[in-house]
């Protein structure tokens, strides 16, 4: 085994604070003010809204309940996990296929009952986990396995991006500089928020070419509560969207090694995995009985952390008492909907590519490639996690962690 390999986890964790504190963070210590921590959570706030409604567009449920449900789920989580972890929770992608065979054979009603069912299998695994205990985890997970799966979410995001920016390569265009030049050049706490600098720059030039649709602002009521949906439950509906929650497990376990590496924490230890996964479990059956889709760890909302360097939990909290707000006043969420796709591709352009960027520093920093194994292990990681092919039902991003996961235990050390 090489040196580089032989570091122990909190090696691991010391090498990316080092990481970052040659730059001025905010973190839970720092005193920043009311005023401006509001501003950072309007910018989380809108990093994860596109996602969230997305997946009750596609999959007929309610948009307002999934805004209400995952900014309640988000404080459900931040107080699963004693309020460490800076993570979102917004609407899970996972699961749109098994919502919408549901819905075709039973009805919406049974797919959030078998959503419920999903996150309460999350429960019971992190009662295992505490048992068999993080450390055990862990070391299934070394960085040779871990930076490659942080590349594959961040990677496997990017179609998602260059699809929205090509409804208007322009508009697309003016964002991401916008926020290279905010994020380069700018000082203080303009520094800090450089997606809501590009977001307002995309809407104005947007306005100017013509691609803005105020029409949902016009249309909307002022308040209206979200139209919850109580759930339903039968066998055979969750036989077919229960099971999704493996799969899911795996992606949770890296978008949270992912938020750690970025802060330069280690949340296996503190709060623990145990803890991470019941939070999103509970958050995600919350959301079934209320009629929501499942919830999960936005990859958005830590493409911010890593841009901005504001890790304060604080901030994504107001920015889930914002989710919940929007949900219920309709002017605040339509004029968000009018913010056209073309602005949201240039921000996702950056945060999805800052997500890659940290994976492939955890890769250079702590792996060496002098070895086959490790070239091995990444080849294959990267292989399947990229090519977006379910294999034995799991996502090719899951499939893709588990050769991972069972080359490194398989591979001899020498080699």
């Amino acid at each position: 085994m090489s040196e580089i390999e032989r570091k122990t986890a909190l090696d691991e964790v010391a090498a990316a604070t080092a990481a970052v504190s040659a730059s001025s963070v905010v973190t839970a210590d720092s005193n920043i003010g009311l005023r401006k921590e509001l501003v950072l959570a309007v910018q989380h706030t809108i990093a994860m809204f596109g996602a969230t409604v997305l997946v009750p567009f596609l999959t007929g449920l309610s948009p307002t309940v999934a805004l209400f449900t995952a900014g309640l789920g988000t404080l459900v989580f931040h107080l699963v996990t004693k309020g460490m972890v800076p993570v979102f929770l917004g609407s899970s992608f996972a699961f749109i296929a098994p919502i919408l065979a549901v819905k075709e054979a039973f009805g919406l009603p049974y797919a959030t009952g078998g959503i419920i069912v999903a996150g309460l299998i999350y429960a019971l695994l992190s009662m295992v986990i505490k048992v068999v205990g993080a450390e055990k985890i862990r070391s299934y997970l070394p960085p040779t396995v871990t930076g490659p799966v942080i590349m594959v979410i961040g990677l496997n995001l990017a179609p998602v991006a260059i699809d929205m920016a090509s409804s208007n390569w322009l508009v697309a265009a003016i964002v991401l500089a916008s926020v290279i030049l905010a994020s380069v050049f700018m000082k203080g706490f303009f520094k800090m928020v450089p997606i809501l600098i590009g977001v307002t720059v995309g809407y104005l030039v947007s306005m100017i070419v013509g691609i803005v649709d105020f029409t949902p602002i016009k249309e909307a009521p002022i308040f209206a509560l979200p139209d919850f949906m109580a759930p339903k439950f039968s066998w055979e509906a969750i036989a077919i969207v229960a099971p999704v929650a493996i799969v899911t497990l795996m992606e949770h376990v890296g978008d949270i090694i992912t938020n750690g590496t970025v802060v330069g924490k280690d949340f296996f230890e503190k709060p623990g995995l145990s803890r991470t996964i019941l939070g999103d479990g509970l958050a995600t059956s919350l959301a079934g009985l209320l009629g929501g889709p499942a919830n999960t760890t936005y990859s958005e909302n830590t493409g911010v952390l890593a841009l901005t360097k504001v890790y304060d939990p604080k901030i994504l909290r107001y920015a889930a008492v914002f989710a919940i707000i929007i949900s219920m006043v309709g002017k605040l969420g339509a004029i968000i909907r009018t913010i056209p796709e073309a602005v949201m591709g240039g921000i996702c352009i950056m945060l999805f590519g800052m997500i890659a960027s940290i994976g492939m520093r955890t890769v250079s920093e702590r792996v060496d490639f002098s070895r086959s194994r490790n070239l091995i292990i990444s080849a294959v990681i990267l292989i399947f996690g990229l090519s977006q092919v379910s294999v034995f039902g799991l996502s090719s991003m899951a499939f893709a962690a588990i050769l991972g996961i069972i080359l490194n235990k398989v591979l001899p050390e020498g080699v």
